[in-house]
């Protein structure tokens, strides 16, 4: 669409606006804005009344060439037509402008600047900025253009889109013969450059499309993936479209079709984008999505959040555009890179060959013929190691037969016998899942899978998509038995050549999250779908029902671990009952860290490490001897004791009974006799009662723990917890104990914000001494607000908080399940709640998710009972809403 074809009389009056000038008598500054922001109101009044965002951005294009052409007429009279060109560079070269994107142009010159010129170029460039134009510009002669587009692969790309606006048409063919192929950057050079910029692209932006606010420009499957095709295309085989690439065999008519109607939808977004934030913006930030989601018409249902259904279309189309962008870059590698490559061929059975490192088809007709060879040409990628990958014909053919993949097909035997030697081979596993997710095969195979390709949940918690999540639990479960990756998690590499059956783990990795996105619970409707899929495949009825239960129950030990007390029996108890043996808890425990990880990159932390492991280790004794003292607790303290005395190794044993006797047995619970031993010595020596006396518990691992003694009073959790906080430390879990002479024993695990644990040893000392300090003090309320900055994204995932009690009654506590917003502040929010209605914190397990709070507290009232008064639960339930609820971000 350019000045000589086209013209739209609404947008740009052309003799209207050359009376206007004519008829003015000052400046002509507010003539050029006024034509800029007209033009621009009856673009944006028809994208929103036709959604076509193709028209509005050649329309923009179209409607700055018609002011940029007035301007330099008005302006630049001073300038000799025939030694100087106004281009159109890049986006704006190609025709396309969105509602804010820059107006790249470049100004070429026969010859340096003299001062007449060099004054006419900055007042026509000013102009452009005063008229509220957004310009990006360059000054070079034809000689400079040539040496800046040889050093510098963008520059040579920003040329070959280039379009002359106005002035020297000769010069204009001069610097495109300058630029071209035979003088600098050849067919093979350029091609290798821009193979590169792209894998970078992607590394920058961790060659994930699906993370949580995604570029669509210049993320994996964005719109530079369809640029990439369209440069490549035009400087190897001359075509000025993409639909020129069918001529030359590259494209069908139905992969043009494919990448323009993913590029139409892209651009639909991105001209919402830039109309919503008013400015070049590039990323679907949170800020954005809810609105987005509303113009594109997907609203809140049964069926999901509506801001859910725009982004899965967003996930599944980048998928889209990256697999047809990685076809025809290996096309283009065959026909640029490889064309005078010998063709070594080696033949791998009467169905496939490979062709220079990369498997092929040896017929066109072996799909139609054998359909099952779908899944063969992803067991041979994993039984021959050396093969590179896929030739970019045989892609297209798995792509245009995958439909193929019907009920008939997964009844084969044959085809199920393929997929089961796919999930059970000792190497590629990850790699060919990842390929027939990308071509589609997967989805077709396990149409369940399908549902879930592109799937999001709307939160800080989940960063990938529900199937790259997926994808990435079996990545880590993969990884857990190969050597190189042994230093990773040595305690899980040690546990898995225990299992005699690793591939019914990958999957209950590949269902566990099957049913996400339908609504009800997605555990126990993917039981469901791994069960029928198991079944119908010929596993065992044992084999199938465990793979089930570890859909059904993949949440169990993480929800364990995190959120009940690990020092009770009756919880290792309980969840030992649950797994009901050594071997089950096996595959539990592998298949829980490899879930964690594979939610968020921030989210595993040496904490979690820690207490998997703890309750792993505790219910395996349960499992292995079964014998009623392993959760005896009277046994377990004499135990500790018996020990702690040995490293003490001291004759002064009437103090020391008369010690732990104060001190109660729960605390044996919570201490290795290493503690027992290092902490009685401490205590004895402590002088005076009267100053609390804090340490560092050396034994923790995967947290920094402090034990403080100290004098109990009503504000020392709260006063001890707004300590914390205040140091910049989140405290995950922590125990208050009363001793009989009117002492507490406290200890408290924290961590920095990211999760590690203290250090250096300078930091734990100051930590120690504040400590001290604060108690000595005796901060009480009320308490001046934590200042912190808060992530920008929180504010779009306010939580309401909820508090629930249960009563429990064999150990005469309350558990109080609170879940609220993440902010700065929120456990010294939570005490001053327990102070106020007279509640004492015996126990305390903290998880964050995301945006997302779950704590839960251990609680009694002030005479160590379980809080059966309904005045104080509702005390307690009011005044944690009120003080939590106060400053929750909010979107505005």
């Amino acid at each position: 669409m350019h000045t000589t074809n086209y013209t739209d009389i609404e947008l740009f009056n052309l003799p209207q606006f050359e009376n206007e000038l004519e008829a003015n008598t000052g400046s002509d500054l507010k003539i050029f804005r006024n034509a800029l922001k007209q033009g621009h109101d009856i673009l944006t009044e028809r994208f929103q009344d036709r959604k076509n965002a193709t028209d509005y951005v050649l329309q923009r294009a179209w409607l700055i060439d018609q002011i940029l052409l007035q301007v330099w007429q008005e302006h630049c009279a001073c300038l000799n037509p025939g030694t100087v060109a106004l281009i159109a560079v890049g986006g704006y070269g190609r025709g396309e402008l969105h509602p804010y994107s820059d107006v790249d142009l470049l100004i070429l010159l026969e010859s340096p600047m003299d001062a007449v010129a060099q004054n006419c170029i900055e007042h026509f460039v000013r102009l452009l900025w005063d008229i509220r134009l957004e310009v990006g510009h360059s000054v070079r002669t034809l000689a400079e253009c040539k040496q800046e587009a040889a050093s510098e692969i963008s520059v040579v790309t920003n040329l070959i889109e280039a379009r002359l606006l106005i002035g020297s048409d000769s010069l204009f063919q001069a610097m495109q013969a300058a630029v071209a192929p035979d003088c600098i950057w050849p067919h093979k050079e350029f091609f290798a450059a821009k193979l590169k910029e792209q894998t970078l692209r992607h590394f920058k932006y961790d060659d994930a499309a699906c993370n949580l606010e995604p570029n669509i420009k210049e993320g994996p499957g964005g719109l530079r993936e369809i640029q990439m095709i369209g440069w490549v295309a035009k400087r190897h085989f001359g075509a000025t479209t993409l639909h020129d690439l069918i001529q030359q065999g590259f494209l069908t008519e139905k992969e043009y079709q494919t990448l323009s109607e993913a590029q139409e939808f892209l651009w639909e977004i991105r001209c919402h984008l830039h109309l919503v934030a008013k400015r070049h913006e590039e990323r679907l930030l949170f800020d954005y999505q809810q609105t987005l989601a509303k113009c594109f018409d997907c609203s809140d249902d049964e069926a999901g959040l509506g801001v859910e259904k725009l982004m899965k279309r967003y996930y599944r189309t980048v998928k889209e555009i990256n697999t047809l962008n990685d076809m025809l870059l290996q096309l283009f590698r065959e026909a640029i890179l490889y064309a005078d490559m010998p063709a070594t061929v080696h033949s791998l059975n009467k169905r496939f060959q490979v062709y220079n490192d990369f498997i092929e088809v040896t017929h066109n007709k072996v799909f139609v013929n054998y359909p099952f060879a779908l899944l063969e040409i992803f067991l041979l990628m994993q039984q021959h190691p050396e093969i590179k990958g896929i030739r970019a014909a045989t892609i297209r053919l798995i792509l245009h037969y995958k439909h193929l993949i019907d009920g008939a097909f997964r009844k084969d035997l044959r085809a199920r016998s393929l997929f089961f030697e796919i999930i059970r081979q000792p190497q590629g596993l990850t790699h060919v899942l990842r390929r027939m997710n990308r071509y589609g095969v997967l989805a077709a195979y396990i149409p369940a899978f399908g549902n879930i390709v592109g799937q999001m949940q709307y939160d800080l918690f989940h960063v990938y998509t529900v199937d790259q999540h997926t994808l990435c639990v079996v990545r880590n479960l993969r990884r857990l038995s190969l050597p190189e990756f042994y230093d990773e998690f040595p305690f899980c590499s040690k546990i898995i050549p225990l299992l005699p059956k690793p591939e019914l783990l990958y999957l209950a990795g590949l269902f566990h999250d099957i049913a996400k996105g339908r609504g009800g619970d997605h555990s126990k409707l993917g039981e469901t779908e791994a069960l029928n899929f198991c079944q119908l495949h010929g596993l065992s009825d044992n084999d199938a029902r465990f793979v089930a239960w570890l859909v059904r129950y993949h949440l169990l030990m993480s929800t364990t671990a995190q959120r009940q007390d690990l020092s009770d029996p009756e919880v290792i108890k309980t969840f030992a009952q649950r797994v009901e043996d050594s071997v089950r808890l096996n595959y539990l425990y592998l298949l829980t860290v490899a879930d964690i990880r594979a939610t968020n990159p921030k989210l595993w932390t040496s904490w979690k490490n820690v207490l998997l492991i703890e309750l792993y280790q505790k219910a395996r004794t349960v499992l292995e001897h079964n014998q009623d003292n392993v959760l005896d607790k009277q046994h377990h303290i004499q135990e500790i004791q018996k020990e702690a005395r040995r490293l003490l190794n001291t004759q002064d044993n009437e103090r020391i009974t008369a010690l732990w006797k104060d001190l109660g047995d729960d605390y044996f619970l919570y201490a290795s006799p290493q503690d027992v031993a290092r902490e009685t010595q401490a205590i004895l020596n402590h002088t005076h009662p009267e100053i609390p006396l804090v340490l560092e518990r050396h034994e923790t691992k995967g947290g920094t723990e402090f034990i403080i003694l100290t004098r109990d009073r009503d504000y020392l959790f709260a006063d001890t917890t707004y300590f914390i906080e205040q140091q910049n430390l989140t405290v995950v879990d922590a125990y208050i104990m009363l001793t009989q002479s009117e002492y507490t024993i406290n200890g408290y695990t924290v961590v920095e914000e990211n999760g590690a644990e203290i250090s250096p040893p300078e930091r734990v000392d100051e930590i120690l001494q504040g400590l001290k300090q604060a108690l000595i003090r005796d901060i009480n309320m009320p308490y001046s607000p934590i200042i912190r900055h808060i992530p920008r994204q929180i504010k779009h995932f306010p939580v309401p908080t909820r508090v629930t009690f249960t009563q429990n009654h064999l150990n005469n506590h309350t558990i109080v399940d609170v879940v609220t917003t993440d902010r700065p502040g929120v456990l010294s929010r939570i005490a001053q709640a327990f102070v106020a209605c007279e509640v004492r914190v015996k126990k305390a397990k903290i998880a964050t998710f995301g945006s997302r709070v779950e704590d839960v507290f251990f609680v009694t009232d002030y005479r160590n009972h379980a809080l059966y008064s309904t005045e104080q639960l509702d005390c307690l339930r009011d005044r944690l809403a009120q003080l939590l609820d106060e400053g929750v971000p909010s979107i505005k």
